[in-house]
């Protein structure tokens, strides 16, 4: 469970120090199979969406936690980083408002960097 909770805050700081906007961390357990946490955030260019998922990948993989999907990067528009207990959704923003996943797992708690994950 720690080491759960320390990928969640090495997530949500790579996606911060990328200038990701709007992050949101969804707790997912009980509520799916697919990951414990999803971690939400958006992006204005295709551009920055990419660098956003390059960050998560790169600091997920320097603390040891292997990235096992990274799944739409060529088009940008949302893409997936699969980090095994955490995943992370990066969107531009249009796509963000479209697929709206935090109304979408209204079941989930969201919670804040720092709380009891």
């Amino acid at each position: 469970m720690t080491t759960t909770k320390s990928l969640v805050e090495i997530a949500f700081k790579a996606a911060d120090d990328k200038r990701a906007e709007d992050i949101v961390i969804l707790n997912m357990q009980g509520v799916s199979l697919l990951a414990d946490y999803f971690l939400i955030c958006h992006a204005n260019s295709d551009r920055q969406v990419q660098a956003i998922a390059k960050e998560l990948e790169e600091q997920a993989t320097i603390a040891g936690y292997p990235v096992k999907r990274l799944e739409g990067f060529d088009e940008a528009r949302w893409i997936l980083v699969d980090m095994g207990d955490v995943v992370a959704h990066v969107f531009h923003k249009d796509e963000r408002a479209y697929y709206n996943l935090e109304r979408l797992w209204g079941d989930a708690p969201m919670i804040e960097v720092g709380q009891d994950a």
